[in-house]
This record gives C-alpha cells, structure tokens and sequence, in this order.
C-alpha cells in the first residue's frame, strides 16, 4: 500500500478532478451504453475505468486497494493532460469537443461543469 501522504495527495487530487457525483456518473454511463435495441445492466454500464471510477466514488480513502490507486493515478494523469484546470469552460463548438467531453465525462469529469 502506499504513503498515507501520497495517497491523502491522491485523494484529493483524484476529487479535484473527478467533478461528477456518484449518481451523475452512474446515470451517465448507462446513457453513453443504452442503444436502440437493448440497454446494459446497471452495473455492466460503461468502460471498466469509468465503473471502476464509480466504485472508488463509493469507497471511504481508508477502503482503497493498490488497484483502486493505480485507477485513480490514471484518471488525475488523463484528466490532467485533456484539460488545463485553470481555464474557464468553454462551450461546445465542434464535434471533436464532444467527443472530448464524452471521454471525460467517462472518467468523471465534465468540463462544462463550474
């Protein structure tokens, strides 16, 4: 397991990031699954990171694995590199900018959110 310092640091910076409630992803990520012709269960909706997301979302910092830690490394590093977090949101003007926000929005994070 890792420092309680870094993994405090973690903490924080994977809920700094990770801007959407539990609810709001959840509901999400059965959205970004449901199709004309059948829907995914509840827990099988979405990409494993984004219901591993989920998951951590729902776990107290003292009930984190080593597994949940690599998750959220990932998620703060991408997050990181997609989004500056200093800048204002910004309205969706092309299509590429959606898709952006889909892929955020599946890792908990959604740039028009304030």
């Amino acid at each position: 397991m890792a420092d309680p310092i870094e993994t405090e640091a973690l903490w924080e910076d994977f809920h700094r990031v990770v801007n959407m409630t539990s609810a709001e992803l959840a509901a999400w990520l059965r959205v970004r699954d449901s199709g004309e012709e059948a829907e995914a269960l509840p827990g099988e909706a979405g990409t494993p990171t984004g219901r591993h997301v989920l998951a951590i979302l729902q776990k107290r910092r003292t009930d984190l694995t080593d597994d949940d830690l690599r998750v959220m490394h990932r998620v703060v590093d991408t997050v990181g590199d997609l989004v500056d977090m200093e800048d204002e949101p910004e309205p969706e003007r092309t299509p590429e900018d959606t898709r952006r926000r889909h892929r955020l929005m599946t890792l908990g994070h959604d740039p028009l959110k304030p």
